[in-house]
């Protein structure tokens, strides 16, 4: 993604806030189906060592304007793909490049998303990671005296 942080510098923030006792979970997104799914074990392997909990992952979706930047990046800079990918992501969007359904947007639905949703599962426990994060604890906060004036 433009302007994010390098893998490394991404799973040395993994590292920093487990090593502060933070639980850490990895979103995997977007999953680009035929670009760049082949890469989630590998990808959950490197998050576990670097000490995540846990990991998610979300399926590519273009909606509105997206859709005509995203082709044109693809076939920019994998013109060999172009029919492949798009047809993948068709394939979880009941024909189109976008599903906004709620339950559907963020995984797909066929015979791919569900390919990919059992790979990912598996590889997820592969790597140690489990399916959630730990229960969420406030042990840890304080609680603040009062609200001082403005004024």
């Amino acid at each position: 993604e433009p302007r994010a942080s390098a893998p490394t510098a991404r799973l040395r923030a993994i590292r920093e806030l487990t090593d502060a006792g933070v639980p850490v979970g990895a979103m995997i997104a977007p999953i680009i189906p035929g670009l760049n799914d082949h890469e989630a074990p590998a990808i959950l392997d490197a998050v576990a060592d670097a000490g995540a909990l846990t990991a998610f992952y979300v399926v590519l979706r273009l909606p509105l304007g997206l859709k005509g930047l995203f082709e044109d990046w693809l076939t920019r800079h994998f013109p060999e793909r172009v029919d492949k990918v798009l047809g993948r992501i068709r394939a979880t969007r009941g024909g189109e490049l976008n599903d906004s359904r709620f339950g559907n947007r963020m995984r797909g639905e066929g015979l791919w998303a569900d390919a990919f949703s059992k790979l990912f599962r598996v590889s997820r426990a592969k790597a140690g990671l489990a399916d959630h994060l730990p229960p969420m604890s406030s042990a840890h906060f304080r609680k603040p005296g009062s609200q001082p004036t403005l004024f």
